[in-house]
């Protein structure tokens, strides 16, 4: 038989140990990405990157065995088409292969 403790609550409705475990999230060390501006900086140089990689795809000369692999954009569509391709066979195809009933485990 389990003991279950009765919680205490706050004027507010909150539960004091909701406010315990805040307060040790406030208090633990801020990390790199906690800052927005720091996130939004991150997202800054990774689109800017994008866009340059984009350009410079006009100006490389590419030495493609089949003639589509000398597009501009090609391997940017392909790499999205399998990405898009994977989640739908993982999703539709693999996932009933190992899913298991609900109560499989009882």
């Amino acid at each position: 038989m389990e003991i279950k403790e009765k919680k205490q609550y706050t004027s507010s409705g909150e539960s004091l140990t909701d406010n315990h475990e805040r307060d040790i999230l406030d208090k633990s060390e801020k990390h790199i990405f906690d800052d927005p501006q720091n996130v939004k900086r991150l997202l800054i140089i990774f689109f800017s990157s994008v866009v340059l990689l984009f350009i410079l795809d006009f100006f490389v000369n590419k030495h493609g065995h089949f003639p589509w692999e000398n597009w501009t954009g090609f391997y940017a569509v392909f790499g999205f088409v399998a990405c898009v391709l994977l989640v739908l066979v993982s999703r539709f195809i693999l996932r009933p292969l190992v899913k298991r009933k609900e109560n499989y485990y009882d």
